[in-house]
């Protein structure tokens, strides 16, 4: 395969057309992207909510979220076009990720490249399923991403109620978890960890 390159990931992008950064999603597109279920059939987006923490600036926390209809850039990739386009070697980014998928093969190994290119960035990505995990080629993608120091997780029904409250636009409602989401979470839970053992 041949090598990524770093640049276009940390480049302002050539074209915004394909994701959009919103301040909070809709409570029914949450509800339906991050569902945790097996297969996820009509699911095909990747929402990804972050949160970047760079450590004792006067910029403090940034948040918020971006979507992809993978149509052409996606989120992982919006992300450090649109998100953190410049890397301060002197600052600590400390960035999660709570995302309705996990990375598909091609984003994992991007990710990658730029988390061993650029030390100063620690990524967790909490992921509410994961993204064709029976596929070869995805799974030697999370292996990469873990390999890179990239803390690869799935969302616990905590983590689900967490990103309700800090990312939807809840109007206040309580977040009601769907039935099995506990099951689900241990079920993807085990499968991750089988994978980047």
């Amino acid at each position: 395969m041949p090598p990524v390159d770093c640049r276009c990931w940390l480049a302002p992008p050539a074209d915004r057309e394909h994701s959009r950064m919103l301040d909070r999603i809709d409570p029914f597109a949450f509800k339906f992207q991050f569902k945790n279920v097996e297969y996820s059939s009509g699911r095909n987006k990747t929402f990804l909510c972050y949160l970047v923490d760079q450590g004792n600036t006067a910029d403090g926390l940034l948040k918020g979220y971006l979507e992809d209809e993978h149509t052409g850039c996606h989120a992982e990739e919006a992300f450090f076009t649109h998100c953190l386009p410049h890397n301060d070697p002197a600052l600590k980014y400390t960035i999660t990720w709570y995302v309705s998928s996990s990375p598909c093969s091609a984003c994992a190994e991007k990710i990658a490249e730029v988390l061993k290119a650029r030390k100063n960035i620690k990524l967790t990505i909490f992921a509410a399923r994961l993204f064709e995990w029976e596929e070869a080629e995805i799974q030697a993608g999370l292996r990469i991403l873990h390999a890179a120091g990239c803390k690869l997780r799935v969302m616990k029904p905590l983590d689900f109620s967490y990103t309700w409250e800090t990312f939807v636009e809840n109007e206040e409602q309580p977040f009601n978890l769907w039935e099995d989401c506990k099951e689900n979470y241990e079920y993807y839970h085990e499968k991750l960890a089988e994978i980047i053992q």
